[in-house]
């Protein structure tokens, strides 16, 4: 089964099938609409075959579906029909989700992304939970405040640091797990990763898309 793997973000939007070697990548930001992420998306994909579609969208998801509009983007992805405009089977997840689970290896398992936002997933056992902690509260406003990509630019680095390594220990310890995975595009702005983390690899959000359609992933 050929997949494509498509990584929603709040800067590009990111592709790459099975048997392809090379990502390719569009600009998304807040008019990116979900229209417009397939326009792009069948644009750069042709010549490419898949027979499935895995997204890795920026926002909860249920039951394969978005429950609410993403933060970074434009509006209409909730009820819109992925199947019917990419005319095959589509599964929808998280984006932190499907990173986490191309990261994943065993145990309990925290992913953080430092990206445009923050996201979030728990894998624990193989049971993939996307969790939503990005928006609660911390010092005066939110962990996405602080560690996304808008604490880095009012801080600075030096700051954003300290942050990312008080928010990492907070919820490890809060959630128990034995192993964090530190990922998304500004974890090499890190002088040096926080005590026991390992560093993710975007690469790994298309790992995890291909791993979607494997029986242990479906």
């Amino acid at each position: 089964m050929n997949v494509l793997a498509i990584d929603i973000g709040g800067t590009n939007v990111k592709i790459l099938a099975i048997g392809q070697n090379e990502p390719r990548k569009f600009p998304s930001g807040t008019a990116m609409t979900p229209r417009k992420m397939v326009a792009g998306a069948k644009k750069l994909t042709k010549g490419w075959n898949y027979d499935v579609v895995s997204i890795g969208y920026p926002g909860p998801v249920l039951c394969g579906r978005p429950v609410s509009e993403p933060h970074n983007l434009g509006r209409g992805w909730v009820g819109f029909n992925f199947k019917a405009a990419f005319r095959c089977p589509v599964k929808l997840i998280n984006d932190a989700a499907m990173q986490a689970l191309g990261s994943y290896k065993g145990g309990k398992m925290l992913y953080l992304g430092l990206g445009t936002g923050l996201g979030t997933t728990m894998i624990v056992d193989g049971i993939i939970e996307p969790m939503e902690l990005a928006h609660l509260p911390y010092k005066k406003g939110t962990y996405e405040d602080y560690v996304g990509i808008r604490g880095l630019e009012r801080h600075g680095k030096k700051k954003w640091r300290r942050d990312v390594e008080d928010v990492v220990e907070r919820l490890r310890a809060a959630l128990e797990v034995e192993d964090v995975v530190l990922g998304g595009g500004n974890v090499n702005k890190l002088k040096k990763l926080p005590k026991s983390c390992r560093a993710g690899d975007n690469a790994n959000a298309f790992l995890g898309g291909f791993r979607l359609w494997d029986k242990k992933g479906q």
